[in-house]
């Protein structure tokens, strides 16, 4: 047996996060892929570049920061291989670049900048399709803080996959008009209203702490008379109450309204009833492209 440790960081437009997983490898049987730590940090990079179009001077030097602090936490695990990526708030930065080159001067992280495409197919290559049900159609619907990912499929066929600048920092900054709703109705109406038994697949920060709210086991589904139910009960209560009463984190206890907006809207255009919280993201998916293109080059080159 062999335990390989490799890291992934998401700088996401709402919090940055650092996964380090183990990957078990034993002859004759498929690598194991288990998180041994994630640490979240709340910088709100969404909040300063779809507002003032660039990442303020004190965000940079916090983002600094929390990459030396990654740095030094995969250095301790003993990681080996690790894959940075930022998302639309980095995208859409104008001094997104000078942020990336200053971040690799001052800690030596690497970041990548990816755009919708690749977000959504990182996240394909996640464990997604062995959690779905060969005969049922799902809308994947990943919300995030300035994007949102759809995808519709069929068993493990991919019907069609669009990314939309609609997320949860946009929405609280009312940066999203009429057009843009009225776009994803249209869009999720086209390639979803031929399917039947169709249910949401949803992944984001925002849908795995309602899944803990309501108490389900893993893997067992929300429905969309409760989730419902529960956006109303959030809406009801003050910023204060949601954090003192319901224990959320202060930036999670914004963000989680519009959040479950966008979901519940997509499970209405779709027809759907039930939402399936398999609580995979971006993270985990650079995670699994990170160890397959390595080790399998690495494979590679031996063979050559």
């Amino acid at each position: 047996m062999k335990i390989r440790k490799l890291a992934a960081i998401d700088i996401g437009s709402n919090a940055i996060r650092l996964l380090i997983n183990n990957v078990i490898e034993e002859k004759g049987k498929s690598p194991q892929f288990r998180k041994s730590s994630l640490v979240r940090v709340p910088i709100r990079l969404g909040q300063d570049s779809f507002t003032f179009g660039e990442i303020s001077d004190e965000n940079k030097q916090r983002m600094i920061d929390a990459m030396k602090a990654f740095k030094l936490i995969m250095n301790v695990h003993g990681v080996e291989k690790y894959m940075a990526c930022a998302t639309s708030a980095m995208r859409e930065a104008n001094n997104g670049q000078e942020v990336v080159g200053l971040i690799k001067k001052k800690s030596g992280i690497n970041i990548e900048v990816i755009d919708g495409k690749k977000e959504a197919a990182i996240i394909a290559s996640t464990d997604l399709y062995k959690l779905i049900e060969k005969d049922k159609s799902y809308l994947y619907v990943d919300v995030g803080g300035g994007s949102t990912e759809f995808t519709v499929f069929t068993g493990e066929k991919v019907i069609a996959s669009r990314s939309f600048k609609i997320g949860t920092v946009r929405l609280l900054n009312e940066m999203v008009g009429q057009p843009v709703w009225d776009e994803i109705e249209k869009w999720i109406k086209q390639y979803t209203s031929n399917l039947s038994k169709i249910s949401i697949m949803g992944t984001g920060g925002n849908i795995n702490k309602l899944h803990k709210i309501s108490g389900r086991k893993i893997g067992e589904p929300l429905s969309y008379i409760w989730l419902n139910a529960q956006y109303q009960f959030l809406k009801s209560l003050s910023y204060e109450d949601r954090i003192s009463e319901l224990g959320l984190n202060p930036d999670r206890a914004d963000v989680i309204i519009p959040a479950t907006r966008i979901y519940l809207l997509a499970a209405k255009w779709s027809g759907a009833k039930k939402i399936h919280v398999p609580k995979i993201g971006l993270p985990d998916g650079v995670i699994k492209m990170l160890y397959h293109n390595y080790y399998n080059n690495k494979t590679k080159k031996k063979k050559g």
